[in-house]
């Protein structure tokens, strides 16, 4: 998949170098060419002086074939300007801005533009957003019996009860995160685009439940053709 980072600081240049060793194709683009020092001379990815919300700059990122973008520059507008941009002008399909304001991360979340505040900013949160696949784990019980865990869901769940989903998946959904609000589903809570979805479930049963989950309600795989997106 071709990634593009807008920010080459220290979390922009871990991603880079991250998502290179996992074998995507990336593009890094900085206003500062300075900045580019910090991926190393043997950098192989794509590197593009200008600002990541602009349209032209973007293009030149390769954005028109990204499955993916991350905003992590210094300024909040700059991030979420350009994840905007990417999302609503080129539909790249996971989008994610990094936010120093929390009050303002409520808000761009309302938005469908999935935020991390400074706060709690870690390059592993936001590879999770950008390529989400299985069960990131959040909390276990102190005997070590049972899990809280985001679960990557398949869009064919799009639409679909939450009853149906917990009984495909062998878990109970605990909690849906819909637009920064946190949600308390019962079994006819409708599963929403966006929606992040956490699952509690036994340890051991952590591989076969993300499974459960990435396909679709009739065992469809998540990378089936018949996605519109085809990716």
């Amino acid at each position: 998949m071709h990634v593009v980072i807008m920010g080459c600081g220290r979390v922009g240049a871990a991603l880079a170098i991250t998502l290179i060793g996992r074998d995507h194709s990336v593009a890094v683009i900085d206003r500062d060419p300075a900045a580019f020092r910090r991926l190393g001379t043997d950098f192989p990815g794509q590197t593009v002086e200008g600002m990541g919300f602009d349209r032209d700059t973007l293009r030149r990122a390769g954005v028109t074939q990204a499955g993916a973008l991350a905003a992590v520059s210094s300024g909040d507008n700059s991030n979420i300007l350009t994840a905007r941009v990417a999302r609503e002008t080129f539909g790249v399909a996971n989008v994610v801005a990094r936010i120093y304001d929390p009050r303002r991360a409520v808000i761009y979340e309302r938005l469908g533009i999935p935020t991390v505040a400074s706060v709690a900013w870690t390059t592993d949160q936001v590879l999770r957003r950008l390529l989400p696949l299985g069960a990131s784990e959040q909390w276990r019980d102190p005997s070590g019996g049972f899990v809280l865990a985001e679960v990557h869901l398949n869009p064919q769940w799009v639409g679909r009860r939450v009853g149906e989903l917990a009984e495909t998946a062998g878990a109970r959904i605990a909690l849906l995160s819909r637009f920064g609000q946190g949600l308390l589903p019962d079994r006819d809570t409708i599963v929403q685009e966006n929606d992040l979805v956490y699952a509690l479930f036994p340890a051991g049963a952590a591989a076969d439940v993300a499974a459960a989950f990435d396909r679709g309600p009739g065992g469809e795989d998540a990378d089936a053709p018949s996605r519109e997106d085809g990716r």
